[in-house]
């Protein structure tokens, strides 16, 4: 893949260069968010790894100019722990997110995921995931089902936005509890569980097709029977 890193940060920006770059990629860095929105707009690019916290312009405000002139994959990083800035991120376009610190070896294994699925698979537009008959609107962060209106915590929202950009892929616990609630799971905590269990009462309970599946000892799946 040619990727393009924006990251002012110049360890880490060096660091994701440097490992890129030995497991076969392509990679540019800028290192502000002025050179980072022109390089993303006007490159050809098959993945933007955006950080948020950057001077000149922010990630959201180069997310915003990347979905207007392009169909891309984002992978947004960031130390940034509010659930706020992240539904904000996926709702402007953004096709994963990754919270610093992260393990390198995940960040491999999230860009190999988005290059599977091809380039933004799961949206019909920027701001529309679509699988069968669910629709989620980041614009205006609304769910629908069948034509009906999901009613959802924004926990839920996003906890429902990540399982369906990863449509057909089995999430762990781990995972949910790092992206949604910006937590080391812990095993003794059932906070994930009970997430899960709330939000298929209103996504799949009343409906005849049931999308939320569990996979035993594994963690979750979003997928079509």
């Amino acid at each position: 893949m040619r990727v393009l890193v924006v990251e002012d940060e110049p360890k880490l920006a060096s660091y994701l260069q440097k490992g890129l770059g030995e497991n076969g990629h392509v990679v540019d860095v800028a290192r502000d968010g002025i050179d980072g929105a022109h390089m993303a707009v006007h490159g050809e690019y098959d993945l933007v790894l955006l950080d948020v916290m950057l001077p000149g312009i922010d990630g959201f405000g180069i997310l915003k100019a990347i979905r207007k002139s392009k169909d891309v994959a984002v992978l947004m990083l960031t130390a940034r722990d509010s659930v706020d800035d992240r539904v904000l991120g996926l709702r402007e376009g953004a096709d994963d997110y990754l919270v610093k610190p992260f393990a390198f070896s995940e960040l491999l294994a999230r860009m190999e995921a988005l290059q599977r699925r091809g380039v933004r698979a799961s949206t019909t537009t920027a701001n529309r995931l679509i699988l069968g008959r669910l629709e989620l609107d980041l614009a205006r962060r609304k769910a629908l089902r069948e034509g009906r209106s999901l009613d959802l915590t924004p926990k839920e929202f996003l906890l429902l936005s990540l399982l369906l950009r990863r449509q057909g892929e089995v999430l762990s616990r781990t995972v949910l509890a790092e992206q949604v609630w910006d937590m080391n799971f812990d095993s003794d905590t059932n906070v994930v569980d009970v997430a899960v269990r709330r939000l298929r009462t209103k996504l799949d309970d009343p409906f005849e097709v049931k999308m939320l599946r569990t996979v035993r000892g594994m963690g979750y799946v979003l997928e079509l029977p």
